[in-house]
């Protein structure tokens, strides 16, 4: 993790988003620091590329205010834009370019004084070196979407938005991009994030939030995420017991998942273990079950659509 200064990178208060009839998003806010790799879940629809277009200047809030370092998306637009660069879900790349051809439009439309040097430190930064004077459509998914990553890069950006980077990716270049997002982020950077890989947010944030229909339902560091949801315990019995120990805790009253084992909340372990003594059931292994992002992203889910 980074040591962040204690100035907002970004700032959201308030906004919101209406299309017609329909709140896309509704009285969104968040901060985010200096270095920091924040990271947005929700589930397709929720409202996250909506967020991002109105944070990288591409749509305006209809209410509230978003500031990058200081400035405001809808009042400096030019300003925030000359901080940012955004890799959004599909490739922006040209087919029939070369890569450096690729690289060499993006220095010029950003105006890098010395794009031969640049294109060469970036093409060696993320392993494209062999195959940066190839036309892009001889690349394969994962190396195209490098290159849409190095040319994000291009002219050194403060911030950088990453929207779903690795969808359709195999996971050895996956693997690959985690490492580059991480260099970036340990130059200084500020990365914001999407994804809809649970352990690729677990793996590379310091922050995230969980969006759904709109609102946020949820934030803080993946270690708070986990600490603050119900801890889950296993407890394994001689397989010939196994039915009678479901049937205790269901007349007990004690919530369990049958999953190779009775799994209960953490909670529930001391009467549930005195229930199985009593009963002279044999315990044979009792493990604490590791709280997953995929759990909470689930169980906040379901709770938000009762």
């Amino acid at each position: 993790m980074n040591t962040f200064q204690t100035k907002p990178m970004i700032t959201i208060d308030h906004a919101k988003k209406q299309f017609g009839k329909v709140s896309v998003l509704k009285d969104i806010s968040m901060t985010i620091q200096k270095g920091e790799i924040y990271t947005l879940l929700g589930e397709n629809g929720a409202g996250k590329t909506t967020l991002i277009k109105m944070m990288t200047t591409l749509l305006q809030p209809d209410s509230g205010e978003i500031t990058i370092a200081g400035r405001s998306v809808t009042k400096q637009p030019n300003e925030v834009r000359e901080l940012i660069s955004l890799n959004s879900q599909e490739a922006t790349v040209d087919m029939f370019f070369s890569g450096y051809e690729n690289l060499r439009l993006i220095a010029r439309l950003r105006g890098v004084k010395n794009e031969k040097a640049e294109i060469q430190q970036l093409a060696k930064r993320l392993g494209l070196e062999e195959f940066i004077d190839r036309r892009v459509a001889e690349y394969s998914g994962g190396m195209r979407r490098r290159l849409d990553i190095a040319m994000s890069l291009v002219g050194d950006p403060e911030i950088l938005f990453l929207d779903e980077p690795t969808t359709g990716v195999d996971p050895k270049n996956r693997l690959e991009i985690w490492r580059i997002i991480r260099e970036i982020s340990d130059a200084g950077k500020t990365i914001f994030l999407t994804t809809q890989y649970l352990d690729e947010a677990d793996r590379l944030s310091d922050h995230i939030s969980f969006l759904h229909k709109g609102e946020i339902v949820l934030t803080g560091t993946p270690a708070e995420l986990k600490k603050n949801t119900n801890k889950k315990v296993k407890i394994t019995l001689e397989t010939e017991q196994h039915e009678q120990g479901k049937a205790l805790l269901t007349q007990a009253g004690i919530s369990f998942e049958d999953n190779e084992g009775l799994i209960i909340n953490d909670e529930d372990q001391q009467q549930t273990l005195e229930l199985f003594v009593a009963n002279q059931l044999t315990i044979v292994a009792l493990i604490a079950e590791e709280v997953s992002l995929e759990t909470i992203f689930l169980m906040i889910t379901k709770e938000q659509n009762k």
